[in-house]
């Protein structure tokens, strides 16, 4: 039996308003909760309340209350107790599990933004929670965890063949045995085979160094990484040496904006402001064999007057110089790391929140969830490279610059 009208709209109103209640949906959302278990009582117990019945199976006896955690702040719920049998609202409430499961998104959420457990007592009392502890925070945002986990192993072997891959890693600060120490963060980003960029994968570590980053590419491999043509990285030696054991039919493209901070700091300051513009220019020229010109140009203008800059320059030129073995339409997307450090900045930007992390697992969860919500936003977004370029970027490489052609598989810091 459904009551014929649960709450009378222009009665509730004018109470609540004659009230002058400080929160008035919060106040109008409990009276509608309260008012449908009530009428959800009375239909368990075949009449209305007050009312003889021959129907009447039950008899009401009282409420017992529970405190329910809502977007709009805490609600005192008032379930109706029966004298024969029992009634509790599973559609409204988890036995032992009070929190709204918006809520728990809610928090969720606000954890992945990077507010950590320290400041939720704040933003708890901002939504007009009074019932929200640390642990609780804690356990909402471990339930990530799975979620985590299953996007940092999923096979890659359907998404395949990734074509250009590009690598960096990221320092955070986390608390172990009683001290702060860093931890580093490698994280490999891919293009798939249907245009789209992909997280590929992360890893904590406690250094960035050759072994950390062999068993990080070993389990990308091992996960279905495959067909890769180019990695982009910078010249960490570790990376590059790890590169070339795993991936050993790829390319590696030095980052030309860490080279430029690197040969910065060979060349002397007065003459910088040159050397800048002209290697510059070398990424302007329209075609790979103007830009392989340009740069012979480079090292004529720096080989008399500096020489250790030419020499830097002379050693760096096949590595620096990769991306000319692939369209011209994938340049700017390849020949650099930025890409990824624009994603490096995005997970900053949730992780300085937090500071200091309590164990490496919280930065698993974060930067993961971070990752993730990444990845989707890149699934459902347009090609980062069209087709017909990754097509021809898998064909044989051009073969009009030896220096290219012949040197590619060496890897070099």
């Amino acid at each position: 039996m459904t009551a014929p009208r649960i709450v009378d709209p222009g009665a509730v109103l004018g109470q609540a308003l004659a009230d002058a209640s400080p929160d008035l949906m919060r106040h109008l959302l409990g009276t509608v909760i309260n008012s449908l278990l009530s009428a959800e009582a009375d239909a368990v117990c075949g009449a209305e309340w007050g009312q003889a019945s021959p129907d009447r199976v039950a008899q009401r006896n009282g409420y017992r209350h529970r405190d329910l955690d809502t977007r709009v702040g805490t609600i005192d719920v008032a379930i109706p107790k029966l004298r024969q049998g029992t009634y509790f609202p599973e559609w409204l409430l988890e036995r032992r599990k009070r929190a709204e499961a918006a809520l728990i998104s809610v928090v969720a959420t606000c954890y992945l933004l990077g507010v950590s457990t320290r400041r939720m007592d704040k933003l708890a009392a901002s939504l007009g929670i009074t019932s929200l502890s640390k642990s609780q925070v804690s356990r909402m945002a471990a339930g990530l965890d799975a979620q985590v986990a299953a996007f940092r192993t999923r096979s890659l072997a359907d998404a395949g063949p990734f074509t250009f891959v590009a690598a960096d890693a990221l320092t955070m600060k986390v608390r172990e045995a009683g001290r702060v120490i860093n931890a580093v963060v490698l994280v490999a980003t891919g293009v798939n085979a249907d245009g789209h960029r992909e997280v590929l994968g992360c890893k904590v570590t406690t250094s960035e160094t050759k072994e950390a980053w062999n068993v990080f590419f070993a389990d990308l491999v091992a996960r279905g990484l495959a067909g890769v043509r180019l990695v982009t990285s910078d010249a960490h030696r570790g990376l590059v040496e790890a590169t070339a054991a795993n991936l050993p039919g790829a390319t590696w493209q030095r980052c030309r904006t860490h080279y430029a901070a690197n040969l910065m700091s060979v060349t002397p300051k007065s003459s910088w402001p040159a050397v800048k513009a002209a290697l510059h220019s070398v990424y302007d020229q329209p075609t790979a064999k103007d830009v392989h010109a340009q740069y012979d140009k480079l090292l004529d203008l720096v080989a008399d007057k500096l020489p250790e800059v030419h020499e830097h320059l002379d050693g760096a030129r096949a590595d620096l110089l990769a991306f000319t073995a692939f369209p011209k339409a994938i340049w700017r997307q390849v020949w650099s790391n930025n890409p990824n450090e624009r994603l490096n900045k995005e997970i900053r930007r949730r992780t300085d929140v937090v500071g200091i992390f309590p164990d490496r697992d919280s930065v698993t969860r974060l930067v993961g969830a971070v990752l993730a919500e990444q990845h989707d936003e890149w699934a459902e977004g347009r090609r980062y490279f069209a087709l017909d370029v990754l097509t021809r970027s898998r064909l044989t490489l051009i073969d009009d610059i030896p220096e290219v052609t012949e040197q590619h598989l060496a890897l070099t810091a």
